[in-house]
């Protein structure tokens, strides 16, 4: 199967947002089709040890936006 090709550098950041969020609905419309790599599934395993250990620490959303706004200014 080939992709159309789109005119990418023609449409809007607008357009190229509704493309990306269609494309979305219609993969996350049947997720057992998408199968999920080896990687994530240890990357998971990896998180949740970490936070049965004590080695992940939470932060507030809010606290966390804050502190990536002030790093990436």
């Amino acid at each position: 199967m080939s992709v159309p090709n789109l005119p990418l550098n023609e449409m809007s950041v607008e357009e190229k947002l509704q493309t990306m969020e269609a494309l979305w609905q219609s993969l996350s419309a049947d997720p057992v089709a998408i199968e999920s790599p080896p990687w994530h599934e240890e990357e998971l395993a990896e998180r949740e040890r970490k936070i049965e250990s004590g080695e992940t620490k939470f932060v507030e959303w809010e606290k966390a936006k804050a502190d990536i706004r002030r790093r990436t200014s």
